[in-house]
């Protein structure tokens, strides 16, 4: 932790490090208490818990750091929970052109229900993904969203978005080649590259307030949970996701026997 830089986890003495700095695979654990938000007891755990990262990064992603406005054109680059998200949130700011695009066709069916218009395969195409979302946008879009993890996605997203105004957002986490590479001309174009840190919410006061949405059914989340596992299978979980055949895997521990 920032505070003392200890660990909160150990076995047999021995420290284990916080993944990610959640380390949410634990039945019980010592936070900071900036880190802890009271929500009501009655809500889903076992669905709320996606407010926690994936789907409140993609909804801030729309709302708060690219303000997405009504009539607009969206790209999204990657369908995954972020990505989903992000649609969501452009759909209910009227986006009138929300395009998805994925490698994986099966995520296409499943754009439609959080308010993908198109979809593009880069796989099937012969021409660059940035050529065919200028052909669909006329010019380009207004907002471009990079959700895969990939820096040289980023390239390709600011490519696909509007001289004069475009801008895009990059919310992915790269496995690999952390540094972004472009063209100062896309730049010098009117082009705006930004970075999105959890959406933009402040997690004291905004957690809460997306809790309640997802009670009043002004958000969907459920639509993203794609396997529900118990802890003893946690691989299997990982297989899902590294196979790209998962949005999310909610894992359950196991209850205790009083």
């Amino acid at each position: 932790m920032h505070s003392d830089q200890t660990t909160r986890f150990s076995i047999g003495g021995k420290p284990v490090y916080h993944y990610c700095a959640v380390s949410s695979f634990s039945e019980y654990a010592v936070v900071h208490s900036g880190c802890a938000v009271k929500v009501s007891p009655t809500m889903p755990m076992d669905r709320i818990c996606l407010l926690s990262c994936g789907a409140s990064a993609g909804l801030g992603a729309a709302w708060n750091v690219a303000d997405v406005s009504k009539g607009s054109s969206v790209v999204i680059f990657g369908l995954g929970t972020v990505g989903l998200s992000v649609a969501q949130g452009a759909k209910l700011r009227g986006a009138s052109k929300i395009i998805g695009v994925d490698t994986n066709p099966d995520k296409q069916e499943k754009g439609k229900a959080f308010g993908v218009t198109d979809f593009i395969n880069p796989a099937e195409l012969n021409e660059p993904v940035q050529q065919v979302v200028k052909w669909l946008t006329d010019g380009g879009a207004d907002y471009s969203f990079e959700c895969v993890g990939d820096t040289g996605v980023v390239s390709t997203a600011l490519q696909s978005c509007s001289d004069g105004w475009g801008l895009t957002v990059t919310l992915g986490v790269p496995k690999a080649k952390p540094e972004v590479s472009a063209h100062y001309g896309l730049l010098l174009s009117g082009r705006t590259l930004k970075g999105s840190l959890f959406g933009g919410w402040r997690p004291k006061s905004d957690i809460p307030l997306l809790v309640e949405k997802y009670a009043n059914k002004e958000i969907q989340v459920d639509g993203l949970v794609t396997h529900d596992m118990p802890f003893s299978d946690i691989n299997k979980a990982l297989e899902l996701m590294l196979q790209n055949r998962c949005l999310r895997c909610v894992i359950h521990m196991p209850k205790r026997q009083d």
